[in-house]
């Protein structure tokens, strides 16, 4: 049961043991947060994501946790990048422990342009600006190009960071359908002609086309060639993002859209996927003009991003093999990709259909008719498997069907664990419902308390 907290609670009738609590309580309304009419509007948008909500249940060790993307560093060699660290404090620590440059250190940005070169860009560091992980370079681009009621076109599903960053700057996201294909082009162009109709403003479409969050599709190159044309054709701008483009499993690398409109396309990308999450290092490539505002953007927001994390990831750049290293994740990511697919294949009932991912983290299952993912969280909770309900990954509250499954941390062993107890639970929803209804499916005897993604 959720409780709004501008809502007043009567308390006049409770006795207490400090009569002056309860007196200061009743003169303020007796609001559960007393600052509520301070908070600017854009704040009532602000919730708590699903998937971060799902942590504190998913982590622990007697649940198979296949909703979190957390990246495998087990594969990382931690005595070169602890060697690495110990020579950057040792040998050049007054540097890295001050403050750095807003842009970003002009080193790292050389470095980021060639990081670049396999998905086909071509870029000048000058046009790079470094962040604090690809989130706030996406957090950096909303804020200097949305004001509220614009509408951002987005893929249905997206990427749950960016609906959140979306909603807390008041813009309207608009979906648009995906296949295994990846976006629509007509789909796009018909979202394009109807919010134009409407008399909205379409600020630009945020796109992750290679291996997708959440549903794990990418986008085909004939695709790509015909939704740059559709945008430049309907001037919108493109945001993509990029974090998992260097880990596909067939040897192929994706181009990127950057790499064929340098003026259209904002690129975003990040270390945490190929390198390590913790050292939070991404950045955001756009043209001059933008650059230049999202470096003022960035100095407003952190003044300057840490230089420990970026001379850090330089070092490991410049004296380790990192391509050897992205090749030994992406080896391990496909044997986990298979243990998930072989295990859906052979256990999950009919009626339920996924994606088959070529890269990335995530597989997207879509269940039988009937089943609701969300409503049946707690069963697989209380079955000790977790993952995140599709509701999570639209703005619009579609999704109700599917989920967001991971297989990007647990082992091979785990994730087949995981699909096992999983298949048990839709099989005991599709019993339940055959039995007493789609009422009944959805009834939860013993949980009328916050399900575990509301917690």
């Amino acid at each position: 049961m959720s409780v709004d907290p501008r809502e007043v609670c009567d308390v006049s009738h409770q006795s207490s043991p400090n009569r002056k609590t309860t007196d200061a309580a009743a003169a303020t309304g007796s609001r559960l947060d007393s600052y509520v009419d301070r908070y600017a509007t854009r704040t009532h948008g602000m919730t708590a994501s699903e998937v971060r909500s799902l942590f504190a249940v998913a982590s622990r060790p007697e649940v198979v946790s296949l909703a979190g993307g957390m990246p495998n560093i087990s594969g990382l060699p931690l005595d070169v990048v602890g060697s690495l660290v110990h020579e950057l404090v040792d040998k050049r620590g007054m540097t890295a422990l001050q403050y750095g440059s807003g842009q970003g250190d002009p080193t790292l940005r050389e470095q980021i342009c060639e990081v670049m070169r396999p998905v086909g860009i071509a870029a000048h560091p000058d046009d790079v600006t470094v962040t604090v992980g690809s989130q706030q370079a996406l957090d950096l681009v909303t804020r200097i190009f949305i004001d509220p009621g614009d509408v951002i076109l987005a893929e249905a599903p997206s990427y749950v960071g960016a609906l959140g960053t979306f909603r807390s700057y008041q813009a309207n996201v608009v979906h648009v359908e995906m296949d295994d294909d990846g976006l629509v082009p007509a789909r796009l162009r018909e979202a394009i002609a109807t919010v134009r109709a409407s008399g909205s403003a379409i600020k630009f479409l945020y796109t992750i086309p290679s291996y997708h969050n959440p549903a794990g599709v990418t986008l085909t190159p004939q695709r790509r060639a015909e939704i740059l044309e559709i945008c430049r054709h309907a001037d919108v701008l493109v945001i993509e993002d990029d974090p998992y483009g260097l880990l596909g499993f067939d040897g192929e690398v994706p181009r990127a859209l950057r790499a064929d409109d340098a003026e259209q396309v904002i690129y975003l990308g990040s270390f945490s996927k190929t390198f390590a999450p913790g050292f939070r290092v991404g950045w955001a490539l756009a043209p001059h003009a933008v650059r230049e505002k999202l470096v003022l953007a960035a100095e407003n927001s952190v003044l300057c991003p840490p230089a420990f994390s970026q001379l850090a990831v330089s070092d490991y750049l410049a004296g380790h093999d990192w391509l050897a290293q992205v090749k030994d994740f992406r080896e391990a990511y496909r044997e986990r990709r298979d243990a998930m697919l072989e295990s859906l294949d052979d256990l999950m009932p009919a009626g339920a259909q996924w994606t088959k991912p070529t890269g990335g983290f995530y597989v997207w299952l879509t269940l039988p008719e009937g089943i609701d993912a969300k409503a049946m969280l707690p069963r697989a909770v209380t079955n000790r498997v977790a993952y995140v309900p599709g509701t999570a990954f639209f703005a619009d509250g579609f999704g109700s069907r599917s989920m967001r499954l991971s297989y990007c941390y647990p082992t091979p062993e785990r994730i087949r664990e995981g699909v096992r107890r999983l298949a048990q639970v839709i099989e005991q929803e599709m019993e339940l419902r055959a039995t007493f209804g789609a009422w009944a499916a959805t009834r939860r005897p013993g949980l009328d308390g916050p399900a575990p993604d509301q917690s």
